[in-house]
């Protein structure tokens, strides 16, 4: 008797969720701590250490944000666009290191660190899931 796709598998062939290895797990800690830092960095930047008018760059940290779901979930779709995005943050840290004075200057220094560990938290994640992928969940039997 073939199971249809509303009935539960069979207790025998439900595997168990993936769990994500230790290197997985304490990756994503390092990853969301240092993505907190950042966002953390870029809103005290733009709205009380420093602020380059309104405020309104502050929008600047909501694509950073939007990748935090992701990561909770061990999104790889979400590492990888991170990795890429990060060097935008990167750029901008590099231009206003060189270009402005003062707290700002610091500031921008602290950013460019922050995006580059971003980017190296990510990378490692990314190879490292590569190399050791997740166990695949169980799925239902294909209908002839």
């Amino acid at each position: 008797m073939a199971s249809t796709p509303l009935e539960p598998l069979p207790a025998d062939t439900q595997a168990a969720p993936a769990t994500p290895d230790a290197v997985v797990r304490r990756m994503r800690l390092a990853t969301l701590a240092v993505l907190a830092a950042l966002i953390a960095l870029c809103l005290a930047w733009e709205l009380w250490l420093a602020p380059t008018g309104s405020g309104t760059l502050a929008v600047k940290v909501l694509p950073l944000v939007l990748c935090v779901a992701g990561l909770l979930r061990h999104r790889m779709y979400t590492y990888r666009w991170l990795s890429l995005l990060v060097w935008l943050y990167f750029m901008e840290g590099a231009v206003r290191v060189t270009t402005e004075s003062g707290l700002s200057q610091v500031l921008a220094g602290l950013e460019v660190v922050l995006s580059v560990l971003l980017f190296a938290c990510s990378a490692f994640y990314i190879r490292w899931r590569q190399r050791h992928p997740l166990p695949a969940a169980a799925t239902l039997p294909s209908q002839a």
